[in-house]
């Protein structure tokens, strides 16, 4: 296994701060597409949808809880005992939803699964997320996830909801704080694909992603 080179520290900051303004110019180039973003036109959903949540059935408007923004990730469903380690990981990197509330925005999951799977599996991974079910598949088919996986944004007015933003793959796993957070370490996130120096630890990407109770010591 190889490891950085050793210089100084004058060296170090050096090559730090030539770093640094490209970071610099990523995250500007980061707030112009955000802003793009958020300039992008919205498309009216029509269709009736419905979910079965633990306090009985929802519609998509039932989803916002009052709010006037929604985000819904499409948590790949394969039935009990085949649970999807990548969606559990970026699940687990989501915080207290009381700061997206506090900004007018709810935050739910939907999966394919009955809720009498997914519930269990929600006690087990002690999320409290809002996770519906929507058996049918005809939500995940029409919002970009089939049998994977993407999130949604949405828009409500007055009773009438809009679909504002859709992304999946590695647009879904950039908004993950543990691949992000790998992204700033010397080995990266160990991963074949990644453009790193030589002799840098490496595996194949997936299979070394586990639930979090999985991991053992």
């Amino acid at each position: 296994m190889t490891r950085p080179p050793i210089v100084s520290d004058q060296e170090w900051r050096s090559a730090r701060d030539a770093l640094l303004d490209k970071e610099k110019r990523l995250t500007r180039a980061q707030d112009a597409l955000a802003a793009e973003r958020r300039r992008l036109p919205m498309v009216h959903v029509g269709r009736t949808y419905r979910f079965d949540g633990p306090d009985g059935t929802a519609s998509l408007l039932g989803l916002f809880e009052g709010r006037s923004q929604l985000i819904v990730y499409s948590f790949m469903w394969h039935g009990a005992g085949d649970f999807c380690s990548g969606c559990s990981m970026f699940v687990d990197n989501l915080g207290h939803p009381a700061h997206l509330h506090a900004r007018d925005v709810s935050l739910a999951l939907v999966s394919t699964g009955p809720l009498t799977e997914i519930l269990p599996y929600r006690r087990r991974m002690g999320w409290d997320i809002p996770w519906y079910a929507a058996p049918d598949g005809a939500f995940n088919h029409d919002m970009g996830a089939g049998d994977g996986f993407a999130l949604n944004v949405f828009l409500r007015d007055g009773e009438d909801v809009y679909r504002t933003y859709t992304t999946t793959g590695r647009g879904v796993e950039r908004l993950g704080s543990n691949w992000t957070l790998l992204d700033l370490t010397p080995y990266g996130r160990q991963e074949h694909w990644e453009d790193s120096p030589e002799g840098r630890p490496q595996s194949a990407p997936y299979q070394w992603w586990r639930l979090h109770d999985e991991y053992g010591s």
